[in-house]
């Protein structure tokens, strides 16, 4: 199946996110090899600057994560509340013990 995005064709999932987002994923969620801090704050300072220029991309960003999470990992939206354990109340006597 091709996705094409603003006329351009995305062959893998990371392309199109890429081209729906105008992003590449690595500014937000940094490389795959590490970074240094100094790197990592250049990063975050773009990242900010874009958000800054666009405010609407924050949602297109959080539409994004929410149709891949829905298609992808389905199952994290299935939340089964756990049961808490009931405290267990101890028996009390009256003053005295019975002999």
């Amino acid at each position: 199946m091709k996705f094409i995005v603003a006329g351009h064709t995305a062959v893998t999932a990371t392309e199109f996110v890429e081209l729906a987002l105008g992003t590449p994923l690595d500014l937000w969620l940094g490389p795959d090899g590490g970074e240094s801090e100094e790197e990592r704050a250049a990063r975050m300072d773009a990242a900010r600057d874009i958000l800054a220029d666009d405010p609407s991309l924050s949602d297109r960003v959080s539409r994004v994560a929410v149709e891949a999470i829905e298609a992808f990992a389905p199952g994290l939206f299935d939340v089964t509340p756990l049961n808490r354990p009931t405290a267990r109340r101890r028996a009390r006597f009256g003053k005295g013990a019975a002999a």
